[in-house]
Order: C-alpha cells, then structure tokens, then sequence
C-alpha cells in the first residue's frame, strides 16, 4: 500500500471560511474525508502547521520513509529558502500543489521556493490539484 502525506502550511486551517471566492467553502478536513474513500488503497495521512519550522521537521520525519508527499506550504512557498532547503534534502518525492493560480495573483506568489526542488507542481484547479496530485502519484511515479 502507497503511502502519501498531505502537508499544508498556514491559513489552510481556513479553509471553507477563508476567501470563498478564492478557496472555495469546503473545509479541508470534509475534503480529506472524500479523498480516503476514493484512494482506500492508500494510506492518506494529513498535516497542517501555520509555523515554518514545524513543516520543515515534518518534511524531514516523513522524508525519507513515505512514498510520497504532497506540499501546499501556503504564503511560505514564496518566502522560505529552509522549505526548499529540505525538499532537497529529503529522498520522497514532493508534488507541489495550490488551491489557486498563483500566477493569476499578485506578483510575488509568481515566486516559489519549493518548485526547484518538486516533483512537479499542479496549481490553479481549487481542491482537486490534490486529488491531481494523488493521481500522479498513483499514475506516474
């Protein structure tokens, strides 16, 4: 069996109340919920932190054991050099993934510190660039 962890980064313990317009009403824990019946094959595990260093010590517990990891780190995809850091030193693969098109948005989100160092990078599809995410793992890797 696949083993695959979803890490978000801050504000997406907001989500459903967060920015409807941008990220949709769903809360990612009824999401989650949809995403474990429909890939029962694979373990799905979760981890959201709005601290920097504690998704980079996530990153380095899980990096070298999962099959993969899928990675929203949120407002620090753009500023934080440590993320990126342990992406590259880690052996899992990593799908980076967005809610939004960050490249619709404001212009310092055209900047990503982890996409150097990702597997690939899905944006722009709302919450099913997890679901994509999980295919890729599933169909790809």
């Amino acid at each position: 069996m696949k083993q695959l962890i979803i890490i978000n980064g801050p504000n997406l313990n907001l989500l459903g109340d967060r920015e409807p317009e941008i990220y949709g009403n769903t809360t990612f824990v009824k999401f989650l919920e949809r995403l474990k019946e429909k890939y029962s094959d694979i373990e799905i595990t979760y981890f959201q932190s709005n601290i920097e260093g504690e998704l980079i010590g996530k990153l380095q517990e899980v990096g070298f054991d999962y099959d993969g990891i899928i990675l929203n780190a949120a407002a620090y995809t753009h500023t934080s050099v440590g993320i990126g850091d342990a992406i590259k030193a880690i052996k899992t693969p990593v799908v980076e993934v967005h809610i939004s098109n960050t490249f619709s948005r404001e212009a310092f989100r055209h900047q990503s510190y982890i996409s150097p160092n990702a597997r690939g990078v899905i944006l722009g599809f709302g919450l099913l660039s997890y679901d994509l995410a999980i295919q890729s793992f599933v169909e790809v890797f």
